[in-house]
């Protein structure tokens, strides 16, 4: 007989049926599973046995079973969809609920804020309670198996498809796809150096953690995987060898692989079938092999397997489903057909978790005795005497059948327009949404009279709503022109970072002439121009470098937040040139679509960089605001501009008399020019596009010009040559008509096809597992300019490579073809002067008839830009469209679908070509621009002075204190709309200029004494003074007739970037408006703003006035503003905050609720009384007086 000592009572009560497979190799005992041997039976150390069983839901297998790892829960998921937890040892019912209607529950996993489920094609997220936190709805076709939770925010899901999806739990949406072999993935593991897939094929994979990349696989069994796990250096797995046409049988030999080495060690025999296995590594790296009839055996991987270890889970015939171990290896769970859980533990006192937090248990329902009625009582409900139900009589509640059958509305008729603009893919229809009804809700038609009256209701109300029209259904969402929604609080709830998660800095495009948004993005992503301008600084007022300086500084700053280029455009407006050429528009020009943004933008290309070239010659390098001398203009002849760019060219005109004129110039840019199609020709050519760039740089024509010889003008043959290559290629496609267009179309079309043949006669080789979009630009490889993964269907619309290979020969001149996108040149062609150039921008124009279309840039980001923003050294191509910012493919930055997207602007970069630049910085500003300065007004007078401007030994450092005010004047008044609600819709905001800008003292012997008080001179037409609240009069902003101290906004701007770019904090109410109309980013913890710091959370923001009223007794702003009065006024409240928050403060919550019912009460107006009398008037001394 078998000495059971130590083990479950119950183990020795089988019959040997159950354990048929192992009778022909073991002696098997009558009673029970027998092992020969002496009287006493010596286990594993750490010896398991069943603890306790429950049956979840009778004959209905569970599918998954799986230990909490925050709490002391199991559970599990059956096939009905149906999810359990069990609590503790004891597997008191925890929780139950459904998950999914129908499929199968395939894989639980545990997190911090809920459990996961994973079913078929679902994965839903529940509290531990029931509550749906999220449901994620995958693709038809979904087969999934298994999940993966790499981080806290991101997890992986495999099945039996060709993809692994990644998915964002914070926003719950598909962040990556990752490409595997058929037939997928079934089971995933995880270590701290790779991925461990496992295949149906038998196969293990191991990836890389970063990429999904396969680095390493193993082919453990011939015909299918049942399970694998991995610890330490050991990855053991369990399967089915092939038997030829007798199928599948369950192989009893476990691989076993070194991961060190990566080559399997010696096979291990177990005795019994194995269908799951898990490590249990408590004293040594031992493994649990389960069967599905129930048998368990325990073995050392590298050892051999015993049959002393053999146990067997009392199952009643069923057979296990699933298994798990516990994270503190202390319990197994077992699932099996029948509906049972199973916990077996080496101790009664079992813990789940090494740390486990405590459960939330609902409140137990205490059922008291029934209260004592008095019946004397006049007024005694008597509801609440029961009353038992009888089944005789019928109750009110029983209604009839018919009233109580369901009766569902007949769905509305789909609105003809969808039915007639409808696309059928499959089965499939796809429409534009005619926008002929109220936004998520469908009226449902009572009656035909109605019909009348819902017409009315077809157009929308908003102009927002109508520019979204159905005829741009072709063209995507993230392509179109973007608007920003105006609220109460304007911008403030805007979602910004719905269409930029990146960490780069977007555009605003309300401002008039935003239309070069896309433009100033390429110039800030061409690294030696954004070093360039953010070290020039020089005394003109309005110089389109300086301001180009300065938002670039904006953009560096931004952490995804978008920025407004409104000083840069103010200051483009002054351009005379601009202005000459055509490039400055009415705000009717915008709005209605006159404007041909594509011909326009070309324009604005060609004269910026002319600007920027003759700017940056007249000032070589970075210089002091005030005090150096700057350097003659033009002595060098040379810039940083003209070094990108520049190529000298060499026109010459050959007149028929034979006299040749040859001149040589400086071109920044080139025009593409097509070939004619000739009167014979039906067809256009197929025409390579280097070939094209080519003849449009040594462009050949016939003209008349004069010639000096014959003194007349005669017909010339003129030819361009060029002498030298531009780090920078600038071309301007000229795509203006449909003639250029329809030659575009056909190129792309030749192209398109031969990558079809190319395909067809030779197969492409596997997709990589990375997403093109993610690939590391030394990981993309190929032929033909294209990664090796890309498909011939991806190349549709596309005529345009991404690499160049030129060279001028002494012999042939310039020489210009396609290169293969990652491969260098030899050493001999770098010899002979070739150069490779890669493709960085492409800028489109959106076709839209009615309003002129869109600008967007497609801009390949470099490595600098990503390390400084994210930390990551890589380049990625992305789409900028104002403030949208969205990484695209490689391939869809030069597809032109000139129906909708037609070419504008294209840059080709030599390779490394920003390595022969000086790329440090060194800010310009200096302390010099906080000196005393002469006003612009000629009437002012030292007499009016309201402020004193700070000495040498005054200098702010960082962490001091300023406060800061500035007042506001518009120049274009705000666009709205009244709904019929009632409601006001603003279109377009009232466009604010500066007007006064004020900065006092924060510390030192004169704190609060001004020492800024700069009026902002404007030459553009203002509006409104908005005299009641800025205090600025007709006449102070002129020079002529002002007796204020007048600068130049540029002047002001710079002493705020001084005192930002020193580190001082500015103390002010509603700074964030301020700044954002002087067009500064200023870092938070730089900014100290009254608004909030007296501000509780869903409550309405309070005004300075009543604030000083009710904290300083000082009553401010009675007639009109005065920016002095509510700078020193915010410092001030500062000030109390730091006592009220230092001294109280538990008690400050109190103060602010004392705040808030007096606001209240008073209606939030101050109460009229003397001003000055309060005992804050005299804490500043008087400027005048000093």
């Amino acid at each position: 007989m078998m000495n059971f000592e130590g083990l479950d009572p119950g183990l020795g009560d089988y019959t040997p049926g159950l354990h048929g497979d192992l009778e022909s190799g073991l002696e098997l005992d009558p009673e029970g599973l027998a092992v020969p041997g002496p009287e006493s039976v010596h286990l594993l150390e750490g010896l398991f046995s069943e603890l306790h069983s429950v049956a979840a839901e009778v004959g209905v297998p569970v599918a998954a079973a799986h230990f909490d790892m925050q709490e002391e829960l199991l559970w599990m998921g059956n096939h009905r969809g149906h999810a359990t937890s069990f609590f503790g040892p004891t597997m008191g019912r925890y929780s139950s609920f459904q998950v999914h209607l129908t499929d199968d529950v395939r894989h639980i996993q545990s997190m911090e804020t809920g459990m996961l489920f994973l079913t078929k094609n679902n994965l839903k997220c529940h509290t531990r309670g029931g509550l749906v936190i999220f449901d994620y709805s995958m693709e038809e076709g979904a087969d999934m198996h298994s999940l993966l939770l790499t981080d806290s925010n991101t997890l992986l899901m495999g099945g039996l498809q060709s993809c692994v999806v990644e998915l964002d739990l914070n926003t719950v949406q598909e962040t990556q796809k990752f490409s595997v072999e058929v037939p997928g993935v079934a089971i995933m593991r995880q270590s701290n150096r790779f991925f461990f897939c496992g295949h149906t094929s038998g196969k293990v994979s191991l990836r890389d953690l970063r990429t999904f990349k396969p680095e390493h696989e193993f082919d453990a069994f011939s015909g299918s995987l049942s399970d694998f796990d991995v610890h330490g250096n050991l990855l053991a797995a369990c399967g089915f060898s092939s038997r030829g046409l007798n199928g599948l049988a369950c192989d009893r030999f476990l691989m076993v692989y070194d991961l060190r080495m990566m080559r399997a060690i010696t096979p291990l025999q177990v005795h019994v079938d194995p269908l799951f296995l898990r490590f249990i590594p408590t004293y040594t790296s031992r493994l649990a092999i389960i069967s599905q009839s129930g048998q368990g055996q325990f073995c050392e991987p590298t050892g051999l397997a015993s049959l002393a270890d053999i146990f067997h889970v009392n199952t009643v015939g069923q057979l296990l489903m699933s298994f798990d171990v516990s994270s503190s290896k202390q319990a197994l769970a077992f699932g099996d057909s029948g509906g049972g859980v199973h916990l077996w533990s080496g101790a009664p006192e079992v813990t789940f978790n090494d740390y486990s937090r405590e459960t939330d248990f609902a409140l137990p329902c205490l059922v008291d005795s029934l209260p004592q009625l008095d019946w004397g009582h006049d007024l005694l409900p008597l509801s609440l005497v029961p009353t038992p139900l009888t089944g005789a009589e019928p109750l009110l509640s029983d209604w009839p059948a018919p009233l109580a059958a369901p009766s569902p509305r007949r769905a509305p008729p789909v609105d003809p327009e969808i039915l007639r603009a409808m696309k059928t893919v499959g089965f499939i229809g796809y429409a534009p949404n005619p926008r002929t009804r109220p936004r998520n809700q469908v009226p449902y038609k009572m009656k035909e009279v109605e019909q009348e009256y819902d017409n009315y209701n077809q157009v929308p109300e908003s102009p927002i709503g109508r520019e979204e029209e159905p005829h741009l259904y072709m063209v995507p969402k993230k392509y179109r022109k973007v608007t920003m929604k105006y609220s109460k609080l304007g911008l403030e709830d805007f979602d910004f970072k719905h269409y930029n998660r990146t960490l780069f800095a977007g555009l605003e495009p309300h401002i008039p002439n935003a239309y070069c948004n896309c433009m100033i993005q390429v110039l800030y992503f061409l690294e030696p121009i954004r070093c360039l301008v953010q070290n020039h600084l020089c005394q003109k007022e309005f110089c389109l470098a300086c301001e180009l300086g300065f938002l670039f500084h904006m953009l560096d700053l931004s952490r995804g937040d978008p920025c407004q280029a409104s000083n840069f455009l103010r200051a483009f407006r002054t351009i005379p040139e601009a202005s000459a050429l055509g490039l400055i528009l009415a705000d009717s020009d915008e709005q209605t679509g006159k404007a041909r943004l594509g011909r326009l933008i070309q324009s604005w290309n060609r004269f910026i960089l002319t600007q920027l070239h003759q700017e940056t010659q007249e000032q070589e390098g970075p210089q002091a605001y005030r005090g150096a001398s700057a350097s003659a203009p033009g002595l060098s002849g040379e810039s940083v501009i003209g070094r990108l760019f520049g190529c000298e060219v060499e026109n010459s005109s050959l007149c028929r008399c034979g006299k040749e004129t040859v001149r040589s110039t400086l071109t920044l840019l080139f025009t593409m020019h097509y070939p004619e199609l000739g009167s014979l020709e039906k067809a256009v050519k197929e025409r390579d596009f280097a070939e094209v760039l080519k003849k449009s740089i040594c462009l050949e024509q016939s003209t008349q010009a004069w010639c000096e010889n014959c003194e007349k003008y005669q017909p010339t043959v003129q030819t361009r040559n060029i002498r030298g290559l531009p780090d920078v290629l600038v071309i301007n496609c000229e795509v203006n008509s449909v003639k250029e267009a329809e030659f575009w179309k056909a190129q792309a079309e030749y192209a398109f096809n031969k990558a079809l043949k190319k395909e067809a006669a030779e197969p492409p080789k596997a997709k990589d597992s990375v997403p093109t979009e993610w690939c590391l630009e030394d990981e993309r490889c190929g032929t033909e300019g294209l990664a090796f993964h890309t498909r011939a269907e991806d190349l549709r619309h596309v005529w345009i490579p991404q690499c160049l290979k030129m060279s001028i020969c002494k012999n042939q001149g310039l020489e210009i073809s396609n290169w293969p996108e990652g491969e260098e040149l030899s050493s001999e062609q770098e010899a002979e002067g070739s150069s490779i150039y890669d493709l960085v921008v492409t800028v489109p124009h959106m076709l839209d008839p009615r309003t002129g279309g869109n600008l967007a840039a497609h801009i390949k980001v470099g490595e600098t830009y990503h390390q400084r923003k994210e930390g990551v050294t890589h380049q990625q191509w992305y789409l900028f469209n104002d403030f949208l910012i969205e990484p695209i493919d490689k391939t869809e930055s030069v597809q032109f679908d000139v129906s909708w997207k037609v070419p504008a602007i294209l840059y080709y970069a030599k390779r490394n070509y920003h390595l022969k630049y000086d790329l440090r910085i060194k800010n310009p500003i200096e302390a010099s621009v906080l000196l005393a300065e002469a006003s612009l007004a000629r009437k002012q007078r030292k007499s009016h002075a309201t402020f004193i401007p700070l000495t040498v030994s005054e200098m702010p450092q960082a962490g001091d204190l300023v406060g800061l005010d500035a007042e506001f004047v518009t120049l274009n008044q705000e666009e709205a709309e009244l709904r019929s609600d009632g409601t006001k819709s603003t279109i377009k905001p009232s466009q604010m200029s500066v007007a006064r800008i004020t900065c006092v003292r924060g510390q030192g012997p004169n704190e609060g004494v001004p020492f800024i008080d700069d009026y902002i001179s404007t030459q553009e037409q203002v509006v409104d003074y908005l005299t009641q609240y800025s205090g600025i009069k007709p006449g102070d902003l002129d020079a002529k007739i002002s007796s204020k101290h007048l600068t130049t906004l540029k002047s002001t701007y710079l002493k705020l970037r001084f005192l930002i770019d020193t580190g001082v904090r500015f103390v002010g109410h509603g700074l964030q408006k301020d700044f954002r109309v002087i067009n500064l980013l200023v870092l938070k913890d730089q900014v100290i703003d009254t608004v909030y710091l007296f501000h509780m959370p869903r409550k309405r923001m309070i005004s300075l006035r009543f604030l000083a009223w009710y904290f300083l007794d000082l009553n401010i702003q009675s007639e009109t503003h005065d920016s002095i009065e509510d700078a020193r006024t915010a410092l001030q409240l500062y000030r109390k905050y730091l006592e009220l928050s230092c001294e109280r403060p538990d008690d400050f919550h109190k103060v602010l609720k004392g705040l808030y019912e007096k606001g209240r009460k008073l209606d939030w107006k101050v109460p009229d009384s003397d001003p000055g009398d309060g005992p804050g008037a005299a804490a500043f001394p008087s400027v005048m007086g000093l």
